[in-house]
């Protein structure tokens, strides 16, 4: 099986954001958690949990976010 990008979610304090969802990104959500739960071994994560790690992972997978980000931190 291959790997997801994802590995467990963090109990972390969450900031409250409201997100409105076409229904196919949804119902991946979804999947993705059912897939996941079964990778970890972990009861399935509520979807919309999801949301905030698959963006962290987003952006730091991003070369050219971490090379802007890197020049506007310098100077």
């Amino acid at each position: 099986m291959t790997k997801l990008k994802l590995s467990s979610i963090p109990d972390d304090r969450p900031v409250k954001a409201t997100v409105e969802l076409p229904a196919a990104v949804h119902r991946d959500l979804i999947a993705y958690a059912e897939v996941l739960g079964r990778e970890t071994g972990q009861l399935v994560v509520d979807p919309v949990k999801l949301i905030a790690p698959m963006l962290a992972r987003f952006m730091a997978t991003d070369r050219v976010f971490s090379r802007a980000r890197r020049e506007t931190k310098s100077g």
